[in-house]
């Protein structure tokens, strides 16, 4: 049977679905939006979509903090048209090396696309029983300075957003939007949640909100700074971009065709400061943890895992691989992770209470290395902000210690650039790598594509935004007797 003559995953079919599937066992037509999350891509239902879910499982009350899933960018329209026919349903399949779960998510009622226009996400958030507006729109969606961290009013998004403030488009921008309209009104502010991997991602988002408010109405902001609320969060689970050939295994594997089902790994993390204007569901009550002070362990994920992730995944591409554990499969890169973690960036961290780092460290190898999670080393050389392996450059630089395995993964970052690696395969086109060079100037980074004669990386990296932060440092590395010597 194709999949195209398999029922749909939507409300009307959950009954007759495979036994091994799990499904919602409270009342969909019950669950009432409480949240509307910004940049619905595939993390935010695998992370924050799967904990309300399990609560709603345990709590009649919780059903009040359904969430409206909003994609920002244009092709976000795709998840609307994936999501809308199945009643906002999908299929998380959560895997390791044992197998695989499958359980059909019911937390997200309904998905709105913001790409084109926001004038009904902006609806939804005025709806009265909103009380936190979430958002993973990576760090490039907060439109920020490179060398400051705070808004870059320069950047031609937020320039027009300003223009037609009524009318914006940008998560910054709409943030303000709804603020104000929740001003005039007389209503309660809403609690703004961060889930994105920015170090004090609260912090960064309030500051930015406030700098874009101030521009439209000092009153406004700081209405915003008496009353909303940007708690900071740590988030934990690697969820790869589900492919085509993934679909149409589920499809016939499972005997139900998912427009968009998501493949993530079994281990989550969800540290939360709990600073919240309006109520928030109990989230702890299904492995989440509400903190006071979450800086410790967004500082351990972010030196650990994301640094990690990125080096790995910049020498993997050198190396000609595809995925994350086809190069943590190479005993080399094992050891270059390991050693990465306890020379230089672990003990850049400060104390994290209740966590076994040497523990921590050895599941984090653990997880890269997870054959059923293909995650490609270009989803992550893409995404992930190169500040993951600069910033601790810059702390190891001021206090004086080595920097010569976070410089590797600095420098593969770079030589990546060039389009071939190491066995002279090509693996990008010149038009692409201009392209891709083009989106990082505007935030303020030149970026040199070095020569690489033979097995030697030269490379410079330069931060140009700002003289008084510049990072001006030449590395001259070996990539091969690098990773031998290791």
């Amino acid at each position: 049977m194709t999949s195209n003559a398999l029922p749909r995953l939507s409300r009307d079919t959950l009954g007759s679905l495979a036994p091994i599937i799990a499904t919602p066992t409270y009342d969909l037509a019950a669950v009432t939006p409480g949240i509307v999350h910004l940049g619905f891509g595939g993390f935010n239902r695998a992370h924050m979509a799967r904990y309300t879910h399990d609560l709603m499982q345990r709590r009649a009350d919780a059903l009040s903090w359904g969430i409206i899933g909003a994609g920002l960018m244009p092709a976000d329209a795709r998840i609307r048209d994936a999501l809308a026919p199945q009643d906002g349903l999908y299929s998380l399949v959560e895997r390791d090396a044992d197998g695989e779960q499958v359980t059909v998510i019911g937390s997200t009622p309904q998905v709105i696309f913001a790409g084109q226009d926001s004038a009904a996400l902006l609806d939804a958030i005025d709806g009265e029983t909103i009380r936190i507006v979430s958002l993973t729109v990576t760090e490039h969606g907060y439109c920020l300075d490179a060398a400051t961290k705070r808004l870059a009013l320069d950047h031609p998004a937020i320039a027009a957003d300003l223009r037609t403030p009524d009318r914006p488009h940008t998560a910054i921008g709409i943030l303000v939007e709804a603020y104000r309209r929740r001003k005039d009104a007389g209503r309660r502010a809403f609690t703004a949640l961060s889930c994105d991997n920015i170090q004090h991602n609260g912090e960064v988002l309030k500051t930015a909100v406030l700098d874009f408010a101030a521009l439209r109405d000092p009153a406004l902001a700081d209405w915003i700074a008496t009353h909303a609320r940007f708690p900071s969060t740590m988030v934990d689970r690697i969820t790869p971009v589900s492919q085509p050939s993934d679909i149409a295994a589920f499809a016939e594997r499972y005997g139900v065709q998912d427009a968009w089902p998501i493949f993530c790994e079994t281990f989550s993390q969800w540290v939360i400061e709990d600073d919240f204007a309006d109520g928030r569901p109990a989230w702890d009550e299904v492995g989440a943890q509400f903190v006071a002070d979450v800086a410790p362990y967004e500082f351990m994920k972010l030196r650990l895992l994301n640094a990690s992730h990125l080096a790995i995944s910049g020498l993997g591409r050198l190396m000609g691989h595809t995925f994350i554990d086809q190069t943590m499969s190479d005993p080399r890169m094992t050891r270059y992770m390991a050693a990465l973690m306890d020379r230089e960036t672990g003990p850049t961290l400060m104390p994290v209470p209740g966590v076994d780092l040497p523990a921590y460290k050895a599941r984090l190898v653990e997880r890269f290395a997870n054959p059923t999670i293909k995650d490609t080393v270009d989803r992550v050389n893409a995404d992930a902000a190169l500040n993951y392996l600069l910033d601790p450059v810059r702390d190891r630089l001021a206090s004086g210690d080595s920097v010569d395995l976070l410089a590797l993964g600095v420098a593969a970052w770079i030589r990546r650039m060039t389009g071939v690696d190491e066995a002279g395969s090509k693996w990008i086109s010149a038009t692409l790598r201009r392209r891709y060079c083009v989106t990082r100037r505007w935030r303020g980074w030149a970026i040199p594509v070095p020569s690489c004669p033979s097995a030697r990386c030269s490379a410079t990296w330069a931060m140009t935004r700002n003289s008084s932060n510049r990072l001006a440092a030449g590395w001259l590395l070996c990539t091969r007797s690098a990773l031998r010597g290791r």
